[in-house]
Formats: structure tokens, sequence, C-alpha cells
């Protein structure tokens, strides 16, 4: 990845990789760089300079804390810069202070998995495309994912990936942990590949199966002669989408997922560790 901040921001956000941007806000006194001046922290690398020395180690260290706890709020942090400070990593003389400000980068985006681009698969693409996610559309008919078929998916918030797999469960054997799916593709026995081959990966998230209870009861036989424990089948959440909705139009439907995988995405994001308070520094 190139060496510039900028550069680095926009290739954590090609990559979907974390990293924190800590730019210098305010100075007083002397400093080793002047307001305005910025860098990037990722979890094993730092792009740019904010001054160096125990300035930028102690950036360096506060942003991948926020890193490992996968904080979403920006951060502001003051360090004195004279020989009196108590600084961890070496003095610096400037006789200045420096106010940093870290924001982590909203750059690792959460992965959904829509198998099965039918009618309702293509309206929940439609929806999904407007949020800022990585949206996996995978079908084993080629015809389903045609570019003019697709033609309003591109240029959303989304980031678009098309598979076609003419075995849909060999493309979700290759989705990132921590991957939410939708299984509603246009064959039983297709549905029923996936949900064993789902249920074999224990580091995916949310597992929705489309469907009637009818045809989840038959699953779940299959699936249990192949060796799966109730436990493992309460990780399927079927039918998908939020109860009460009585529509059985595919945008309708669809509509229902969406907000179902919302709420899925907001508990995630939630449930992340709030970020460790800043130590105090004294002169």
């Amino acid at each position: 990845m190139p060496g510039g901040w900028l550069e680095a921001v926009q290739g954590l956000a090609d990559q979907g990789g974390p990293g924190v941007l800590v730019t210098v806000v305010v100075v007083r006194g002397h400093a080793p760089r002047e307001a305005g001046a910025k860098m990037v922290v990722g979890l094993e690398q730092t792009w740019d300079s904010v001054g160096g020395g125990n300035l930028e180690a102690t950036a360096v260290e506060r942003s991948r804390a926020l890193l490992a706890c996968r904080a979403t709020t920006p951060e502001l942090l003051t360090l004195r810069l004279t020989d009196r400070a108590p600084n961890e990593y070496g003095r610096q003389c400037c006789g200045g202070e420096v106010t940093l400000l870290l924001e982590p980068l909203q750059t690792a985006r959460p992965h959904l998995a829509v198998f099965g681009v039918g009618h309702v698969g293509l309206a929940l693409a439609n929806i999904l495309s407007t949020l800022p996610v990585r949206l996996h559309l995978i079908d084993s008919r080629e015809g389903q994912l045609t570019p003019e078929r697709l033609a309003g998916l591109p240029g959303g918030a989304a980031r678009l990936h098309v598979h076609h797999a003419p075995i849909p469960e060999l493309a979700l054997a290759d989705l990132p942990a921590g991957t939410h799916l939708v299984i509603m593709t246009h064959d039983h026995a297709e549905d029923a590949a996936l949900c064993d081959a789902a249920l074999r990966r224990r580091d995916l998230g949310f597992v929705g199966l489309i469907g009637s209870r009818v045809k989840w009861l038959r699953f779940q036989e299959q699936l249990k002669e192949v060796g799966h424990t109730e436990a493992d089948l309460a990780r399927i959440t079927t039918p998908v989408g939020l109860p009460g909705i009585r529509g059985k139009s595919p945008a309708v439907i669809a509509l229902g997922v969406a907000a179902q995988l919302q709420q899925v995405l907001e508990a995630t994001e939630f449930s992340a560790v709030s970020p460790a308070p800043i130590p105090q520094r004294t002169p």
C-alpha cells in the first residue's frame, strides 16, 4: 500500500481493513508538526507521521487500543512535550502541548451474502446495496447475474461481489468469517446443501432461511441424518424476516428480511467492548 496517509485511507477502504486517522488539531508552543498533520495507524503498520518520538508512539499505542476494542467514536489525546513530563516512550523537549484527534475509520464493512438472486433475492439486494456493507450475490444460474439484471445495484453504498457458483456451497466456503447470510435459492436441494455447509462453519454470523415451517421440518430431518444436533439447527433462523409482516410480495418479503439483517448488524456493532479511558498525563 502507498505510503501517504490519504492513500492509506483509500487502501484500507478498498481492502476493508481497520485503521485510525490521527490528526494534530491543536498546537500550543513548539511541537514537531503543525496543526493539520496526519497519519494513519493500522493493526501492524503506520503511514505518514505526526511528529515521531513519544508523541507518535503514544498515538500509535492508543490507536491500536481503539482498534482492539472496535471503537467507533473519535477521541482527543493531549500530550505535554517537556522533559519533565512522565512520558513512556522517551523525552521530547519541544516545550509545547499537542492535542491529537483519533478517528477510527469506518473501513471494516460487514459482509452480507444472499444465496439466490430470484425475485425476492433481487429485491433484497436492491435494499442492501444502499448500506455500507460488502454484499455478496451468489446464484447457480448465470442468467440471474447478468449486468442488465443487476444494473440498479452498482453505485450504491455497498461494495458488490457477484459470484456465479454452479455449486453454491463451495462459494459459501470462501466467504470471510463473520459473514451474515440469507439462503433463498430457487431449489430446495440447494437450500438444504447450503444449510448443511453453513452449519459446518461455526465462524459465520447470522444464517437465515426462507420458506415455510413444513419445509423446515423436512430440512431438520435431513440435517439430523448427516450429524447436526438440535443446538446446530438453532443457529438457523427460519422463516427469515421480521415476524408479523403478512405480505407475500417479493418487495414486502425483502423489506422484512432487510430489517432483520439491520437488527443483526446493529447488535453486532454495539456488542463491541467500550474503549478504555485515556490515561491522564500530568506535567
